[in-house]
């Protein structure tokens, strides 16, 4: 119970954004009357984002769940019924129990990821019930598993330079990453990096935020980030600016790269990217003259094919330049490790009935809901909304209006996914909780206490599952701990060196505290490659049958290596689906105030493209391949180079619209990490004349 409804309150924003800002909530009569960044957080200085700033629409919307709920229609009709959490509890029990009988724990799934970062609404009580269960695993790869992947068999562990650390440098790339939109106090730093002089790159498919704030932008084909990085290599080789004394002593593997980038000189590179020579040779100058160069790794290089060669080339180049080893030089992709807790005392893996119990990708939902053979029979969705997030969702919706796939969403709001679900459960907002959060970019970890009653009969995740697990005879022990329990827990993880000094007692008393980040100035001495250095070759990866050597493989859809479409290609245009400015994945997406700024859901189309095609501005157009359509208002922009067609933000289905972008996108796994290839897309694009037409008109 919430014993002070009016007040200013800390608060912790719960999104899936690296910034993890520290918040205070204005609350009067027990409602949000204003949101502000918490001006002592030692990181986010009381900044915050249009987004958080408006968290209020969100937490109180009038549309809100509030009572469990039974379906009475068709699925995805939305017709329900409210019933009471001991009916809600009663039947989901009573269906898995009859579901294990007859095909196995296995045909029970949970689906879910980061819609809410606390560690106790994502990986806690949940995975301890679907555990004890022996239902089937989820392979949660969908936003940065390839990027990690290349990243830990370059450098072994998942952390690089400090946010704090980089207005020391002189030299910024942000490659690949819209971070005015996405990471916005890591602009703050680069900002005063360059009131010390430093210079802004920006490597992207599209003249995004990001590149419209830096200094100089640089357009390339969608997927040829690894190629760019290797012909960086060649010319840092080549004209003596690579620090032979870092290499030597640090790396291992050099002597081969440096014979393997003579494949890759400007003019062939510029063939592959749509970069100049010219541009490539003052690129690599500046890196390689630079006194502290840092790049910014971002998410989108890391949804193709090749996504996870992409960030393993990318991250060598601080290597050849010595750029560890300098003040706010180095790289970032995340620096998650620094923070990580004790998953298993968390997780509870060792409940397990059994050993070898199959795991699924969340990228292969809609394949997985096909299967003949031991088919899912259930599924549980919570902080993820696959209809509109998950790939081929065309499929993935076909998946769930099975009438004989028994479902159960627990959210928020009544979503796309909840439309087909037979019980929706209602969900607290993380003002409602207890949790705890750490970041994935800067090195505090904050605590979360409840500030607000939770409305209706809303419950966390933490406490539906315990519910669930207790109504399940499972162990009382485990399913009857605490937040603060868990917590405790987590936290005691005397394998990470950096949470020394971090407890529940100094959260509650002082709200954040900072890691202990002494023995990351030894890291280059401690690495936990094969090697104990940075693996320019990776005899892992080559055990793995991954290529040794960084290297550039084109995309799988639609081009050859030079980025010309191949013979008959029946969809000659890449397509790429970035967050926009005022969405977060799906998130906000039914927010009235954050649609208004958005607008609507466009198709950014270069000139030449769209006239080819007879398509001006503003013209009402289908996007389609062999997965589905959507429809679009089209936007002729030159903000990426053509061939390249772009549409920002997940949007939910309206009046019988179909605008959810990853219709069209591809479940194929990327070449490392099992993880997504949303950005590898290829479509065609034609007028509609402001009808809404299917793939099959197409």
């Amino acid at each position: 119970m919430i014993q002070n409804k009016d007040g200013i309150f800390p608060a912790v924003c719960p999104l899936d954004c690296p910034d993890t800002c520290g918040l205070l909530l204005h609350i009067q009569d027990g409602t949000i009357s204003k949101v502000e960044g918490n001006p002592g957080h030692p990181v986010t200085r009381g900044a915050i984002c249009n987004k958080v700033r408006n968290m209020a629409g969100r937490v109180h919307h009038p549309e809100r769940l509030l009572y469990p709920l039974r379906r009475t229609g068709p699925k995805g009709a939305g017709t329900f019924e409210r019933i009471s959490w001991e009916e809600a509890v009663a039947e989901i029990t009573g269906r898995f129990r009859q579901l294990i009988a007859e095909y196995g724990a296995e045909s029970i799934l949970p689906y879910s990821f980061y819609g809410n970062m606390g560690l106790l609404s994502a990986e806690g009580m949940d995975r301890r019930f679907f555990h004890a269960l022996g239902a089937s695993g989820l392979e949660r790869t969908i936003c940065s598993a390839a990027g990690t992947a290349g990243w830990e068999y370059t450098m072994g562990f998942n952390g690089g330079t400090s946010p704090e650390d980089t207005v020391h440098a002189d030299l910024i790339i942000v490659w690949g990453g819209n971070i005015v939109s996405t990471n916005m106090h890591q602009v703050i730093y680069a900002e005063e990096a360059r009131k010390r002089g430093a210079k802004v790159v920006v490597i992207d498919v599209h003249r995004n935020r990001t590149a419209r704030w830096g200094d100089w932008f640089l357009p390339l084909y969608p997927g040829t980030d690894a190629a760019l990085a290797l012909g960086l290599m060649h010319i840092l080789f080549r004209d003596g600016l690579a620090d032979e004394d870092f290499l030597a002593a640090y790396t291992t593997g050099h002597e081969q790269l440096r014979e393997h980038v003579r494949e890759y000189p400007p003019g062939r590179v510029a063939e592959i990217t749509g970069l100049a020579v010219d541009d490539i040779e003052r690129l690599a100058r500046m890196y390689g003259e630079a006194r502290a160069p840092y790049i910014h790794i971002g998410n989108g290089l890391q949804h193709h094919d090749n996504g996870g060669m992409n960030v393993r080339t990318i991250v060598c180049l601080p290597a050849l330049v010595g750029a560890w080893s300098k003040q706010g030089g180095g790289a970032y992709k995340s620096n998650s490790g620094y923070s990580a807790t004790d998953a298993e005392a968390l997780r509870r893996p060792d409940l397990k009935p059994l050993e070898g119990i199959r795991t699924v990708n969340m990228n292969r939902i809609g394949e997985a809901l096909g299967w003949k053979e031991n088919p899912v029979k259930s599924i549980f969705v919570y902080n993820s909304n696959p209809l509109v997030v998950a790939p081929d969702a065309e499929r993935v919706r076909q998946g769930f209006a099975r009438e004989d796939l028994f479902t159960v969403v627990h959210d928020l709001f009544m979503t796309d996914t909840a439309r087909y679900a037979d019980i929706v459960l209602p969900a607290t907002s993380s003002f409602e909780n207890t949790d705890l959060y750490s970041s994935y970019w800067h090195h505090y970890i904050q605590l979360q206490e409840p500030v607000l009653e939770a409305p209706g009969e809303c419950r966390s995740n933490a406490g539906v599952f315990r519910m669930l697990g207790q109504a399940m005879g499972f162990d009382p022990a485990v399913f009857g701990q605490t937040e603060e329990e868990m917590i405790r827990e987590a936290l005691d993880y005397r394998d990470n060196p950096y949470l020394n000094g971090v407890s529940l007692e100094r959260l509650q008393k002082e709200r954040f505290v900072k890691l202990d980040m002494a023995p990351q100035a030894s890291f280059l001495q401690s690495l936990p490659t094969p090697s104990g250095r940075i693996e320019l070759y990776s005899r892992a990866m080559e055990k793995d049958g991954l290529p040794p050597l960084p290297a550039y493989t084109p995309l799988t859809e639609g081009y050859d290596g030079v980025r010309r479409p191949k013979a008959g290609a029946d969809y000659p245009l890449m397509f790429l689906s970035p967050p926009n400015h005022n969405f977060l994945n799906s998130t906000f997406a039914n927010v009235e105030r954050h649609q208004k700024l958005e607008k609507r859901p466009l198709l950014q189309i270069h000139p030449a493209d769209a006239q080819t095609r007879g398509i001006t501005d503003g013209a009402e157009v289908a996007v389609y391949n062999g997965r589905g359509s959507i429809s679009l208002t089209a936007s002729v922009t030159e903000s990426m180079l053509p061939g390249t067609v772009i549409s920002q933000g997940l949007w939910w289905e309206d009046e019988g619209l179909r605008r959810r972008v990853n219709v069209l996108t591809p479940d194929r796994l990327s070449d490392m990490g099992s993880g997504a290839t949303f950005f590898s897309t290829t479509v065609e694009v034609r007028l509609t004349g402001g009808q809404d037409i299917t793939a099959d008109q197409c």
